[in-house]
């Protein structure tokens, strides 16, 4: 899943020293990159940041087309997979417009129940959180700052990235 390239979440202190160590300066971009990265920690965490969710926040499901597509490495569809195509297409759609919203990759739902969902990391099954649907928290999470202090290896989506002010390396 992740690769040489990707961000992981880590505390302000650290982006600080780390950032201004590979920019060896700290001009008005560098700074306004770690204020743009404090406001992103001081977000309250939302199951939508993890997985993609409807308008309603209604965790939605990966279309079958896609799970297909993901079981076989040349991303060929046998043909016993194959879906309606305007079904599949429109819902493939809606589910990569609300990916793409998503802060943090690699997550998936493990349970989704009447008033919990847990979701797991898909490359390290030993980061699992649970989100109480009721009150709409994370179990002893608030905030992105809280998922960063944590210890967790938590890696930053592009749309992450964007909304600190990096450019993304892939």
């Amino acid at each position: 899943m992740p690769s040489g390239n990707s961000y992981t979440l880590i505390p302000m202190t650290s982006f600080v020293i780390e950032y201004y160590s590979n920019e060896g300066y700290a001009d008005l971009q560098t700074l306004k990159t770690m204020i743009n990265y404090a406001q992103f920690l001081k977000k309250q965490l939302a199951i939508e940041m993890f997985v993609p969710v409807d308008r309603d926040g209604n965790v939605l499901k990966m279309p079958h087309h896609l799970k297909s597509k993901s079981l076989y490495d040349d991303g060929d569809v046998k043909s016993d997979d194959v879906h309606d195509d305007i079904k599949s297409s429109d819902e493939e759609k809606i589910y990569n417009k609300a990916q793409e919203k998503c802060f943090f990759k690699g997550f998936e739902v493990a349970y989704n129940g009447y008033s919990v969902i847990r979701i797991l990391a898909s490359y390290d099954h030993s980061i699992e959180l649970s989100f109480n649907k009721i009150d709409s928290t994370f179990q002893s999470l608030t905030d992105i700052e809280s998922l960063a202090g944590a210890g967790f290896e938590i890696y930053l989506s592009r749309t992450a990235l964007k909304a600190i002010g990096i450019k993304s390396r892939s």
